[in-house]
């Protein structure tokens, strides 16, 4: 998948929704993605995996992206919020959950952009109290190999007896 540089706003399915806080106001918890090349993040975030630009500083190398309430900013790599010595694949140690209405739509975009999953679609349930609830979820990983796990809501039942 090449990038073309500079085309933010119109490429790559890369919508700009505004120049303002995001719709819905900010989450509590925003992570900022340090990436190689922002215009190829852009690229897959955008057109592969359907986020909108929310605003962005083409000078600084920085976009706020939103999709259905969760929000992510990517920066180009610019040493500032370095702590350590920083290889790929970028994110070790961490997967970032995104909760989307249904996983299927993902699956065929990356399949046909031929993007590898890095763990298969499954079915999970995980315990909480005296119930579970489950997720319809897959991993795959951006170009500088942060972990994203998508998940459609399979709703909850009883723990097993």
């Amino acid at each position: 998948m090449a990038a073309r540089k500079g085309c933010w706003r119109s490429c790559f399915g890369c919508k700009l929704v505004g120049e303002a806080i995001p719709s819905g106001g900010f989450a509590a918890l925003v992570p900022e993605l340090e990436v190689e090349e922002l215009d190829v993040s852009l690229d897959f975030w955008c057109a592969v995996l359907g986020f909108q630009i929310a605003y962005q500083r083409p000078e600084k190398g920085f976009a706020f992206l939103q999709r259905d309430g969760a929000q992510v900013m990517l920066c180009q790599r610019n040493g500032i919020w370095d702590t350590a010595l920083l290889e790929r694949p970028f994110g070790r140690g961490i997967n970032f959950e995104i909760r989307v209405e249904s996983v299927a739509p993902l699956l065929g975009v990356l399949a046909a952009n031929g993007w590898p999953l890095f763990r298969p679609i499954e079915d999970a349930w995980y315990r909480i109290g005296a119930e579970e609830t489950g997720n319809r979820q897959f991993l795959v990983q951006d170009p500088d190999g942060y972990l994203l796990r998508f998940t459609e809501n399979l709703g909850r039942r009883p723990l097993p007896q």
